[in-house]
């Protein structure tokens, strides 16, 4: 074989290992959203259920009985923003958690790259944003927001969204096959974030030194800047105000 055609031959094989890991990764991703509803009366709709029982629970009891509706700029679109990309990092993060244990048969059966099982099952949990990103559409419609060209940016910041889920993914995957008290932590660790977070009240709320902590969180900066692209308002802090410099968004993209 000349040198020539050996170099044909690896550029040949790469792709077609890419290609095979490509179709696992759909294979596990599409298998595992069909399977989590699978034996539920309502199915898929569970998808849509959940984040909404939670919006209509935490509206009722700060939007009317604490007031915040009044301070913010379409306030039901403003926590469904943060509840539905809460959800999804919440799923993930423990699916993803799980994944490796859950298929250590799969795992001791087929050679393929271990990697693959956390991105599939993070993806899975995609399936179920893009169906929650449906409801928030409506509500964008029933608040008569008209999109513009900066709601292109949408787009990078659900990238960045994935790549904290999946980094954190494959932590926990990874301690979680020898310490399984990481799940009763990464559990503890996601309610303290919930309430730390910015979802249900806006980031004014917080005091200064506790603005500057919070905005490492990659979370935080995502969804105040999807926030601030979809509802435009006063309550629409941005990590850049925060640090008061443009290059302060560079600070939470890097800990992403």
């Amino acid at each position: 074989m000349t040198a020539a055609e050996g170099a044909a031959s690896k550029r040949e094989v790469v792709p077609a290992s890419l290609r095979q890991q490509a179709r696992i990764v759909q294979v596990i991703a599409s298998t595992e959203f069909k399977l989590k509803y699978s034996d539920s009366a309502l199915g898929y709709l569970w998808s849509l259920l959940k984040p909404l029982g939670l919006f209509g629970m935490l509206y009722i009891v700060f939007g009317h009985f604490f007031k915040l509706k009044g301070g913010i700029a379409h306030y039901p679109l403003y926590l469904l923003l943060g509840i539905v990309l809460w959800t999804y990092l919440t799923d993930a993060t423990m699916l993803g958690m799980q994944s490796i244990v859950q298929r250590s048969t799969l795992i001791s059966k087929l050679a393929f790259p271990r990697i693959i099982i956390p991105i599939s099952v993070t993806l899975s949990s995609a399936i179920t944003l893009c169906v929650n990103l449906v409801t928030i559409a409506v509500f964008i419609g029933v608040n008569r927001i008209v999109p513009g060209t900066k709601w292109l940016l949408l787009l990078p910041l659900l990238l960045e969204l994935y790549v904290v889920a999946l980094g954190v993914s494959l932590i926990l995957s990874t301690l979680y096959v020898r310490f399984r008290d990481v799940g009763q932590v990464w559990e503890l660790a996601l309610q303290i974030l919930f309430y730390a977070s910015p979802i249900i009240y806006p980031v004014s709320f917080l005091p200064h030194w506790f603005r500057l902590i919070a905005f490492i969180s990659p979370f935080v900066q995502i969804i105040q800047d999807v926030r601030s692209i979809v509802v435009p308002s006063a309550a629409s802090v941005t990590a850049a105000g925060i640090y008061r410099s443009s290059f302060g968004e560079l600070l939470p993209i890097g800990v992403a």
